[in-house]
């Protein structure tokens, strides 16, 4: 497949996600963007989340995983299930009640000012690099199998790739995006399926020995019980799922955003429920995607690991059909994730920082909020560019979630002190613990081998939450 039929494909494609946006984004303000106008059906917006959890980053990591650590990452998606159940039950009931646009509004309720500038602010953290590590692993994967061959240099690849987002999302943001995310789920769903039945098909396994060749396999050892000392010990990983479900879904306004556009709670629910199914299934999915991947490799001689094996093997050996749909998925995977962390980044900023809604007129509002969109993407593109230069050799979903133990622990942290105690705090000293508790987090764990014998791994956000929460006991006013 050449260059130019490369590029052929990837404009059809946006040319669709574009058309979308022009259809739904019809007489559009400010609650369509931020609240979808409160119309979504929830089936669309369950399957339209299973592309954003999942993003470019599962595509293409999860199965150069299976080499190094086997089906271990099942382990922390069995713990999602418990965080889902957490977030349907506990959290979306709260912010149907108090009908927030922002799920950080509660904590300016609950606390006060600094509690609630401080929650918006590592979510604004946490999103900008989340979604940069997501972007950036496709803007890498279409470097080398495209621009490179072209000329364009990889910072060129960078704004072509955040401009995109922005042509379909500037006009209506979550309310597009639910539709968007739905399509590109389906293709890159579709995609998998494709690449299982060639790479299955090289491997003469017939559609009902699949499964049974998968769980056959040594690499398909899922459940680590031995030694608890290491990061991928059962307890460890399935306790850290649930809380990362919890923090990097229901304490994270991209995802909330998009519950927040059904109609009701209970459809919210539901969404949440059929949305855990699908999700876990799917995960498994691209957990035995990956290990025939690793086999094919294995059996012909193929130099390919981690987040290069996907890549390599649809481009050079697996036939132009399974390349035509990896790069389809691909982008698939990472824009129904990006497009919607982009959205709700201006989102927060809008409403958590500069708190448009109470400050402006509706027409000010949109301009504001039209500036804000603009200012994020150019944010986007020099982080994504500055990863170039700092991410060298792990696998992109592991820096991914080690990075957001420290961002989201504070959360975490100032979540469940609101939820399950009665305390108030001295406000202003916050900000202060939120920044203590990562910062004695990172210390702890670089020296844990060394002091406990004990590898943190997932489980940092637990102890970043738990820091936090203790600091806030300590500032809490009698």
């Amino acid at each position: 497949m050449n260059a130019t039929q490369i590029i052929l494909l990837i404009a059809a494609y946006f040319g669709v996600l574009i058309l979308i946006s022009y259809f739904t984004g019809k007489k559009s303000g400010n609650d369509a963007f931020f609240k979808g106008n409160k119309q979504s059906p929830w089936f669309v917006v369950a399957f339209g989340m299973i592309g954003a959890s999942l993003s470019g980053v599962t595509f293409i990591s999860v199965p150069g995983w299976i080499e190094a650590s086997q089906f271990s990452y099942m382990q922390v998606v069995l713990g999602y299930i418990v965080g889902y159940l957490v977030i349907g039950t506990v959290l979306l009931p709260l912010y149907y009640k108090l009908n927030l646009t922002s799920i950080y509004t509660y904590l300016d309720e609950r606390f006060g000012n600094y509690s609630y500038k401080t929650g918006a602010s590592f979510f604004l953290l946490s999103r900008v690099v989340g979604a940069s590590f997501r972007l950036f692993l496709v803007a890498n994967v279409l470097q080398v199998i495209l621009f490179d061959d072209i000329g364009i240099a990889f910072w060129q690849t960078v704004i072509i790739t955040v401009l995109l987002i922005w042509l379909y999302t500037f006009k209506s943001g979550i309310k597009t995006i639910v539709w968007t995310d739905t399509l590109q789920t389906l293709f890159m769903l579709i995609a998998v399926g494709v690449a299982i039945y060639f790479v299955s098909d090289e491997l003469g396994l017939t559609g009902g020995n699949i499964l049974g060749f998968v769980l056959d396999n040594e690499m398909s050892k899922t459940f680590f019980f031995d030694d608890f000392k290491s990061s991928n010990y059962f307890w460890k990983q399935f306790i850290s799922g649930a809380f990362i479900a919890i923090v990097m879904t229901g304490l994270d306004q991209d995802m909330m955003q998009k519950n927040l556009t059904c109609k009701t709670l209970k459809d919210a629910q539901k969404n949440m429920f059929w949305f855990t199914i699908v999700l876990t299934v799917v995960n498994f999915i691209f957990l035995c995607l990956g290990l025939l991947l690793t086999v094919y490799a294995q059996q012909n001689g193929i130099d390919a690991h981690k987040d290069d094996l996907f890549p390599i093997l649809a481009k050079n050996h697996l036939g132009i059909g399974v390349f035509v749909f990896f790069l389809i998925g691909l982008i698939a995977a990472a824009y129904s994730s990006a497009d919607s962390a982009l959205t709700a980044l201006t989102t927060s900023f809008s409403i958590d920082i500069l708190d448009i809604e109470k400050k402006l007129d509706e027409k000010a509002q949109i301009a504001k909020r039209k500036q804000i969109h603009i200012l994020f993407s150019l944010i986007l593109i020099l982080v994504i560019i500055s990863f170039k230069y700092l991410i060298k050799d792990e696998s992109v979903i592991a820096k991914l979630f080690v990075f957001a133990g420290y961002t989201y622990g504070p959360l975490l942290g100032l979540y469940a002190f609101g939820l399950f105690t009665k305390w108030q705090v001295k406000d202003k000293l916050v900000p202060v613990i939120a920044i203590l508790s990562p910062v004695l987090s990172y210390i702890i764990s670089v020296n844990s081998s060394k002091w406990f014998g004990f590898e943190f791994g997932f489980f940092i956000l637990i102890l970043n939450g738990f820091l936090t929460f203790l600091g806030l006991v300590l500032i809490r006013r009698k």
